[in-house]
């Protein structure tokens, strides 16, 4: 008789004997990277700009965004547990041959948009090692650029996976120059828990641009992807991603609280991060009159006669930081999303040869970004085009993970719950609201 079984039992054993906290810590995994990736560089220097010409006022904005930001990315990780399938792969399923057909159009947009915000991440990494005394900035985006495609073509999953985790927390630096360069502290909580908005363009531009930086589409497809990677790795399922309605009931039980504690420790992390850096901003930025800021590298730069030349370096570290992490992220989301629509193979734990559309669309992506940041395009312009994309997209992206977690035919006794269905459906509309705001508030202006 085959000895399996009873090492099988042993490894069970083993896990239901590890203490809870540990589990949940080693739970960390996609949805830390998720959130952490949320704030890339072109996300850094929209606080930024939140905190420099607003003061605090806009502090309060975490409090709104974080429920959105977790309740939509729970959703898209249920969808994976649920049912071993990416969102790609479920709206096939869900929708009929119009409604593929407008999907994969509105993913085909967010692919290219993400190729911009590469563009305009390996800037900000490239302008970050200049602040840095490294070298010219179009050689560092160059490096960075190469390197990742690199890292991602013929890295194996596990360095990718230890590589993603270690980046999400260089954002830590983020709070270190938040406690060292605030002072105003009352002033801190007076505007996180009052809010307070101008009812003039500037102000609803702005709104509309943190709405668009933390809710941003192509989360929604590399939540649902990492988590599945992390399913596939699991010794019980071999290579392939079991749901938790193949697993046992106690089982199940355990995976979807850890997941779900991953997922929302990575969006506390991302909303944390949000608010330091408008709080830095505004007591340092603002206070000195310096709103006129269009880039993270730009913040950096200024703080350094305000906050010290460490608060400075810190500061670009944590965007070179994040930048590393967004880039490879940003890349493979649309090319998770756009193989599942059309029924390739991907992920980065299969090897090229076995996911050659994937991994072609991706190093399209990296290698595409890079060569734009190579040329002479205005950075902010690019990201003023991605606003303006995920503006459009991200609404009617959302009605998609609504339609297909709502539907007890694909998730089961995991469908939706009243209050998953209430914060879904809010946020989409918010960001439909938004996108519209967005044209009428002139963000859509070069």
């Amino acid at each position: 008789m085959s000895a399996k079984p009873p090492t099988s039992s042993r490894h069970s054993r083993h896990k239901n004997s590890t203490a809870p906290w540990r589990r949940y810590l080693r739970a960390l995994g996609p949805g830390l990277v998720t959130g952490a990736s949320d704030d890339d560089p072109s996300g850094i220097a929209t606080y930024s700009q939140a905190g420099a010409s607003h003061g605090f006022a806009l502090l309060w904005t975490a409090l709104l965004t974080f429920p959105l930001m977790a309740a939509v990315q729970e959703i898209c990780d249920r969808t994976a547990l649920a049912t071993g399938s990416g969102l790609g792969e479920l709206a096939v399923k869900r929708f009929g041959r119009t409604g593929r057909s407008i999907v994969i159009v509105l993913v085909v947009v967010l692919v290219v948009a993400n190729t911009l915000n590469v563009a305009a991440d390996l800037v900000a990494v490239g302008s970050g090692m200049n602040l840095l005394h490294a070298g010219p900035p179009w050689l560092w985006a160059l490096v960075a650029g190469t390197a990742i495609t690199a890292l991602l073509v013929v890295g194996s999953f596990q360095r990718i996976a230890v590589a993603f985790k270690t980046l999400s927390f260089t954002l830590l630096v983020y709070i270190v120059v938040f406690v060292i360069a605030t002072h105003h502290w009352g002033e801190v909580l007076r505007h996180t828990f009052v809010p307070s908005l101008t009812l003039n363009r500037a102000s609803l531009a702005l709104m509309v641009a943190i709405l668009g930086t933390t809710i941003s589409p192509y989360l929604f497809f590399w939540q649902s992807a990492q988590r599945l990677e992390e399913m596939r790795a699991d010794p019980d399922g071999g290579d392939q991603a079991v749901p938790l309605t193949a697993k046992g009931t106690r089982a199940a039980v355990l995976k979807e609280r850890t997941s779900r504690f991953d997922v929302f420790g990575g969006m506390a992390l991302s909303n944390l991060v949000m608010f330091a850096i408008i709080a830095t901003t505004a007591d340092t930025l603002h206070a000195h009159h310096e709103d006129n800021i269009q880039s993270a590298a730009q913040a950096a730069k200024s703080l350094s006669p305000i906050a010290g030349h460490f608060a400075s370096t810190i500061f670009a570290l944590g965007f070179i930081g994040s930048g590393c992490l967004a880039i490879p992220v940003l890349a493979a989301s649309g090319s998770v999303g756009l193989s599942g629509l059309l029924g390739k193979e991907w992920g980065l734990s299969q090897a090229p040869r076995e996911a050659p559309f994937f991994y072609v669309l991706v190093a399209l992506g990296t290698l595409g970004g890079t060569a734009l940041s190579l040329l002479s395009v205005n950075p902010i312009k690019l990201l003023v085009f991605v606003a303006v994309i995920n503006g459009v997209t991200a609404a009617p992206l959302l009605f998609v993970v609504m339609r297909i977690s709502s539907s007890r035919e694909l998730m089961g006794s995991y469908v939706n719950g009243h209050l998953a269905s209430t914060l879904g459906w809010a946020t989409a509309t918010i960001m439909a609201v938004a996108a519209i705001a967005l044209f009428v508030t002139g963000g859509v202006s070069f």
